[in-house]
């Protein structure tokens, strides 16, 4: 048996050694945990109160070198819910793609170009000041998509999501948007085709800046549906008092989900480590549907590994 053996490695000898080497990556394990406790007070109804994970999420990265000067890039990722685990896990931002001096190219789930060009104007993001509970309709991951964006050419990236309805009795959708930066400064403009539904074109404009410690913000939307538009903006602003504290406020209005919707958010960051934080809030939203009045105020951590 010894014998078969290395007959068997000095005749695969020549061919292991004209075999190729392709470097693969170890894959990089991320995650984040924010949750909150949070007290509810409706304007026509009981108090209450609740815990909220908030798109806590695990995933798996990383990147494979091809020949050509190219880079193969994946991604898989998982909502998880850190205070009941009720729903189990749910897919969020996942892909395989491929990546080089023509930009990159990505196909499977994950935020449309439209979502992703809010950037960070955002400043109570996944929680209830969040902009898709009264702003937008238009913050969607898309399944079943093939995007490509840009290299960077003097600050501007173009970005484009062809998503495959996969049906021939349903359009396909199409997100676009132009970003650029430039130091401080960042400005955007999205488009959506379809992809809400049928008949339904949305627009975006975003810009933001910075100065010394102090960040502004502000986004302008609308959504056509059938030839009738309905619009929403929202305006944020960031103080950083030191080096641990974020003293933060948003406000909004927008008639796209609602008729009448406005949303004020206050809240403060405390900085725990460069991963870490704890933070309160409050938030207030009302529109011309009473029953969605309702005050938030809520208090949390959030790590990231």
């Amino acid at each position: 048996m010894k014998k078969l053996a290395l007959s068997l490695a000095v005749a695969a000898a020549p061919f292991i050694a004209q075999a190729e080497t392709i470097e693969i990556e170890k894959p990089s394990f991320y995650g984040k945990l924010n949750v909150t406790q949070e007290f509810v007070q409706p304007e026509n109804a009981g108090n209450y109160s609740q815990l909220n994970s908030n798109a806590s999420r695990l995933g798996l990265k990383g990147k494979i070198a091809l020949d050509h000067g190219l880079t193969g890039i994946y991604q898989i990722e998982y909502q998880v819910q850190a205070d009941d685990g009720a729903s189990g896990l749910t897919q969020r931002n996942t892909f395989a793609g491929v990546k080089g001096e023509f930009g990159e190219v990505i196909v499977g789930m994950f935020d449309t170009p439209f979502k992703a060009a809010q950037n960070k104007i955002d400043l109570f993001n996944d929680l209830q000041g969040d902009i898709k509970n009264v702003i937008t309709n238009s913050e969607n991951r898309a399944k079943n998509s093939v995007q490509y964006t840009s290299p960077n050419m003097g600050g501007a990236v173009v970005t484009v999501d062809h998503i495959n309805s996969e049906d021939e009795d349903t359009n396909n959708g199409l997100s676009a948007s132009v970003a650029y930066t430039l130091e401080d400064i960042y400005l955007a403009a999205a488009y959506d085709n379809e992809v809400e539904g049928e008949t339904i074109n949305a627009y975006r404009v975003v810009g933001q800046f910075t100065v010394d410690a102090i960040q502004l913000g502000a986004l302008w939307e609308s959504q056509d549906t059938d030839g009738e538009s309905k619009d929403g903006w929202l305006a944020s602003a960031q103080l950083k008092m030191n080096s641990t504290v974020a003293l933060k406020a948003q406000f909004g209005f927008s008639d796209i989900k609602t008729e009448g919707g406005s949303t004020f958010s206050l809240g403060a960051d405390y900085k725990l480590a460069k991963t870490a934080k704890t933070f309160v809030y409050v938030t207030q939203e009302d529109s011309d549907d009473e029953s969605i009045n309702a005050t938030y105020i809520g208090g949390g951590l959030e790590y990231k590994f």
